[in-house]
């Protein structure tokens, strides 16, 4: 292993898997890796130049740093999600971490979300020395001078999930003449990408009648685009993994969801979305235990997806055929009032988004190979 401080190891590896995953979805990144190793705190910077041609209101850009530790704790991580760059001339931007004992790896490079034209040029890594200085670490094809062939940027990796490179359809990978510094920069053009409904951060709707059943609807429709952004990507022996024999499988809590919904749509409107084709299996979507092991597995993520989306729209297209009056109003028979029933459907999401999150982390490597091929020679 190359010794380059006198408290730091390094060595760049390229990772090379034995198949690509091919998604579709709103953002997507690049990014290598340097094993670390060090005896005290130090910090990093990660620098590079960045400019962007917003192909609409929520594109944006950033550089990205993650640090990955040797027991899996959380390390530090940064996207520039508070900071995102829209500018459309080249500027240059950091990015400021620190490593310690029991840091393991930093993975780090770019990312870019919505529809419009990314540029990425002129990447440094600099790590503190013994003496509290920065000095300057390798970064292989640094300035994307490597020509971009087939959505294939050299000694750089497209997202990575799980053991699997991520191949992102909305996204084109190329070169590109307009440069920072030498003759070429790194361009990805994102395309085709539908923006969400409702406005990222904003509750309600402006003008409205019916506030209060506005700001329900956004709350619920902000907890299902979460849900879709998580498990969007999952392919089909992530969908159906069963954690343990008490468990529910990842398809099977999207399809509780759907099933939960039908139910206070039939509770607080007196009707629901009807599927007819998909009755048993909504029904073993509700209950869930054995009937939904047994039942709930075998389809792709879109597939329910697909029923949650049909449920929700009927939820949407129902509550606004209501006012605010019938929504603070005591549902007959039981005492609770519509606005709190909703309210429950709301927090039973958040509830059940934890438990996909809590499932997704703890996801089994399915049967893909690694290969780590070093980049520079010790």
């Amino acid at each position: 292993m190359k010794k380059i401080l006198f408290v730091l190891a390094a060595l760049f590896f390229k990772t090379t898997f034995g198949q690509t995953t091919e998604v579709s979805r709103d953002w997507t990144s690049f990014v290598q890796s340097v094993e670390v190793s060090a005896t005290s705190k130090k910090k990093f910077k990660l620098i590079a130049n960045v400019k962007v041609e917003p192909g609409d209101k929520k594109a944006w850009a950033g550089l990205w740093v993650r640090v990955d530790t040797k027991n899996a704790e959380s390390g530090f991580f940064d996207n520039m999600g508070d900071r995102p760059i829209r500018t459309n001339s080249w500027g240059e931007y950091v990015v400021e971490g620190t490593i310690n004992k029991n840091s393991k790896s930093l993975n780090f490079g770019g990312l870019c979300l919505y529809n419009g034209k990314f540029f990425f040029d002129n990447f440094r890594l600099l790590i503190e020395n013994d003496k509290g200085e920065f000095q300057n670490f390798p970064i292989a094809n640094a300035g994307f001078e490597s020509h971009v062939k087939n959505n294939v940027i050299g000694s750089w990796s497209e997202a990575i999930r799980g053991n699997k490179v991520v191949r992102v359809k909305e996204y084109t990978l190329l070169s590109s003449n307009d440069a920072y510094k030498g003759k070429k920069s790194l361009l990805i053009e994102g395309s085709g990408i539908e923006l969400p409904k409702n406005e990222y951060g904003k509750i309600g709707k402006d003008k409205t009648e019916i506030p209060q059943i506005e700001n329900m609807i956004s709350m619920l429709e902000d907890l299902k685009a979460r849900v879709e952004r998580i498990v969007k990507v999952l392919d089909q022996q992530q969908t159906d993994h069963l954690h343990d024999e008490n468990a529910n499988r990842i398809g099977a809590l999207v399809m509780h969801l759907a099933a939960a919904e039908i139910y206070y749509q039939k509770y607080t409107f007196g009707t629901s979305y009807e599927d007819k084709e998909n009755e048993e299996l909504l029904g073993a979507g509700m209950d869930l235990d054995d009937a939904g092991r047994n039942l709930l597995k075998g389809k792709p993520i879109s597939y329910y997806l697909d029923v949650y989306t049909k449920v929700r729209e009927k939820t949407v297209e129902e509550l606004r055929k209501r006012d605010d009056a019938w929504f603070n109003s005591t549902n007959a028979g039981k005492g609770i009032s519509n606005h709190y029933a909703w309210f429950h459907v709301m927090e039973h999401q958040s509830s059940h988004l934890g438990q996909i999150l809590f499932l997704k982390k703890r996801l089994p490597k399915f049967d893909n190979k690694v290969n780590l091929k070093k980049q520079i020679k010790n």
